[in-house]
């Protein structure tokens, strides 16, 4: 009876050591590396468009493991970040500063589907950091994933 657990844990360790090496060290257990994928395809994981005069900034990506994430990063008219999110998003809560944690942005917004994540949006939260810069611009950072 020994015998097999001699031989059984080992394995099991090897295996609970491979899943802890993909996680993304928050407990995720996404994989390290991304997939870039089309930045409308990133969006409408999460009920979103790339605005009128937005540019993509990098690539836009895809993590999948035990949950999906997306992220996108563009440059839009600094004038048109709350129509933008209005018109995606009208029942959700206007974005504000003070919603940004640690200061990390100008503007912010956190949804799910009891806090204005339109019904039918494949991804459970959406995230939304919007930093102003200089020429009337705005960098706005979005992240649409799974729990």
């Amino acid at each position: 009876m020994t015998l097999p657990v001699l031989v059984l844990l080992p394995l099991l360790v090897a295996l609970v050591g491979t899943v802890l090496s993909e996680s993304n060290g928050r407990g995720e257990g996404r994989p390290a590396s991304a997939a870039h994928v089309p930045c409308s395809e990133a969006l409408r994981f999460g009920g979103a468009a790339l605005p009128d005069g937005a540019h993509p900034v990098g690539a836009c990506t895809m993590q999948g493991f035990q949950d999906t994430h997306y992220g996108a990063a563009f440059r839009m008219p600094r004038t048109g970040v709350q129509d933008w999110l209005a018109h995606t998003y009208p029942d959700a809560p206007a974005a504000r500063r003070d919603s940004c944690v640690g200061g990390d942005g100008d503007l912010c917004l956190d949804l799910d589907h009891a806090r204005g994540l339109p019904d039918g949006v494949d991804a459970h939260a959406v995230r939304v950091r919007v930093e102003y810069a200089a020429a009337g611009t705005a960098l706005v950072r979005f992240a649409a994933f799974t729990l």
